[in-house]
């Protein structure tokens, strides 16, 4: 490795925001091991939905959706339609309900609202599942930015993310990551729109607000390209609309969004929070497509013809291969490094304390060892974190797609599971344990089975592909929870008084 290789920007950039964030998180540091359980500590409207953001703003959204852009071009839109408009999900079904629920993480919401242990454990299951797989993304895009930063090859630059992910969750804690998340918010919308107003003047553009003046560009480049804004040269109207689908309600069904809703003090912080969180998130939305039409555009000036596998491959790092083609000052390109680090950063944590604090609390501490002290928990929760991280990396070495089309697969199966446990069991009284858990184990037949037997099955793959399940699966799921409950006792009269008079209370 030669030294030129190393991007020496790049590095003191993140050394100096690594060390703020720690600084940041050390001195939130809580002694009482709350640091994978959520607390009912609150950090305000804004501050949730900026911690909303930053969890929601992962490598999916800072270098995925780009790079899907850069490939299929108007085709991409689903991704930016289906995860902004699972928040309005959110905010119209759930926001306000859950947090009059008044209970911590999803496990706790199913085993209350369900009165039942196994489904408790399974829910648990569940959302280390959707952990596992949705920081397999978050790995892939910090092991391709380490490489790129550092000069290493993918697997070297891979390790060595992970175990600083892993050292900092390990420092900070839960309230720390929380604080931490609202930081990160605004690093990482810094770093990701002034490297885009430089490249959108580089290229000739204006430069003030590129989000909404990029059509011209993008105009420019459709007389090239006309394939880019078309349609459905990329896929199906059945694939796009299953697509978006699918990712709204699996937007609706991840645990470490709906955890953010238990730290508010009342229902009406809760819709605000989804409000200004929808607005942060919207902000970098609003211009990853602008991010791959000026890449394609620098490439069809320059007469560079990409082939398909080589387009492919530095997908993922077309936000940053934007900046360096157009010509903008290294420093800036670095920034964009260190948010999509950042980025990864955010989501990891809030994914590494959901999937801990599950092992830790819902299998450890309510199956193996209920005498178990707080002390105890926690070192099974930091335990937790280490196999899991582990277990990510291994996974990691050699992903299976995109990094918006992995983050996919963790929202189909959200969106195939607690989705409807949580729809249903807001919404219908009469839904009952049986119902969920036949619902939840429906929903991982569906999710996982076009992954194992899509080869053999290839219906199964087309009615149901990895990415794209929930469309169909999500309405079944829903349909065996309502067919199991009406044939099964119904739930405890108790259960059924609290939903009326607390959580739909006025």
């Amino acid at each position: 490795m030669m030294s030129d290789d190393i991007k020496w920007i790049a590095i003191v950039l993140l050394v100096l925001v690594l060390a703020l964030l720690m600084w940041v998180g050390l001195s939130s540091r809580r002694s009482h091991g709350e640091y994978y359980l959520g607390t009912g500590h609150t950090i305000g409207r804004i501050g949730i939905g900026a911690a909303i953001a930053s969890n929601w703003m992962s490598a999916a959204s800072f270098l995925g959706i780009a790079g899907v852009f850069y490939l299929k071009g108007y085709f991409a839109m689903a991704y930016v339609i289906g995860w902004t408009g699972g928040y309005v999900l959110l905010l119209i079904l759930m926001g306000s309900q859950i947090r009059r629920f008044g209970k911590y993480t999803a496990p706790e919401f199913v085993e209350a609202r369900y009165d039942s242990s196994t489904a408790r454990f399974l829910s648990a299951v569940i959302t280390i599942l959707i952990s596992l797989v949705y920081c397999v993304a978050q790995y892939k895009g910090i092991g391709l930015v380490f490489s790129w930063v550092f000069g290493l090859d993918y697997t070297r630059s891979l390790i060595l993310g992970a175990a600083a992910v892993v050292s900092y969750l390990v420092l900070a804690g839960t309230l720390g990551a929380t604080r931490n998340q609202q930081i990160h918010y605004a690093i990482l919308i810094i770093c990701f729109l002034l490297p885009l107003m430089a490249i959108a003047d580089r290229l000739g553009y204006s430069w003030i607000l590129p989000q909404a003046t990029y059509g011209t560009a993008l105009r420019d480049l459709a007389q090239q390209e006309p394939a880019f804004i078309a349609p459905w040269s990329h896929g199906t109207p059945f694939e796009w609309i299953a697509l978006c689908f699918t990712l709204m309600v699996g937007t609706a069904g991840l645990p470490h969004v709906l955890s953010r809703f238990y730290t508010v003090p009342n229902a009406r912080d809760a819709r605000w929070s989804v409000l200004w969180g929808i607005f942060f998130i919207g902000l970098l939305y609003w211009s990853a497509p602008a991010y791959a039409t000026f890449a394609k555009l620098w490439e069809t000036r320059n007469g560079l013809q990409v082939d398909a596998q080589s387009a492919h491959a530095m997908a993922d790092l077309i936000v940053i291969k934007a900046g360096e083609w157009a010509g903008i000052p290294r420093w800036l390109v670095g920034l964009v490094a260190v948010g999509a680090i950042m980025a990864a950063f955010s989501t990891v944590t809030g994914l590494l304390i959901s999937g801990a604090g599950a092992f830790s609390y819902d299998i450890y501490y309510r199956l193996f060892n209920p005498r178990a002290s707080e002390r105890q928990r926690l070192l099974v929760a930091k335990g937790a974190v280490l196999v899991l991280a582990v277990l990510v990396v291994l996974f990691a070495l050699k992903p299976p797609g995109l990094i918006a089309e992995i983050t996919a697969i963790a929202f189909a199966l959200a969106g195939n599971t607690l989705f409807p446990v949580f729809l249903l069991g807001i919404w219908w009284d009469r839904t009952n344990k049986y119902g969920a858990i036949a619902g939840m184990l429906t929903g991982l037949v569906i999710t996982f089975a076009p992954l194992l037997l899509g080869s053999t099955f290839p219906l199964l793959f087309s009615y149901f592909p990895p990415t794209s399940s929930a469309f169909l699966g999500a309405p079944l799921v829903i349909t065996v929870m309502i067919l199991t409950s009406l044939a099964t006792p119904p739930p405890p009269e108790r259960i059924r008084r609290f939903l009326a008079e607390e959580v739909h209370s006025p």
